[in-house]
């Protein structure tokens, strides 16, 4: 599973975050702590606590390809 660390710090951001995971063909989940939802859900995505950094996991592409499409939003 490939995962790599976010931060998503405006409205503006959970938006055009949760559009690039709409066009990733499988599953893209974001982590809180111990909360995991669904990345194409933006219900979901405003249900975790957006202050702390994220967590995006996908079995659906590599961590390379989750890298270049999110690379806006790495906290690392």
């Amino acid at each position: 599973m490939a995962q790599i660390t976010i931060r998503l710090n405006t409205l503006g951001e959970v938006k055009e975050f949760n559009a690039a995971a709409n066009q990733i063909a499988g599953d893209v989940d974001l982590r809180s702590g111990r909360y995991c939802v669904d990345a194409k859900s933006i219900m979901g995505i405003f249900s975790l606590n957006l202050g702390r950094d994220l967590i995006v996991e996908s079995t659906a592409v590599t961590e390379e390809e989750l890298r270049k499409r999110f690379a806006v939003y790495l906290a690392e």
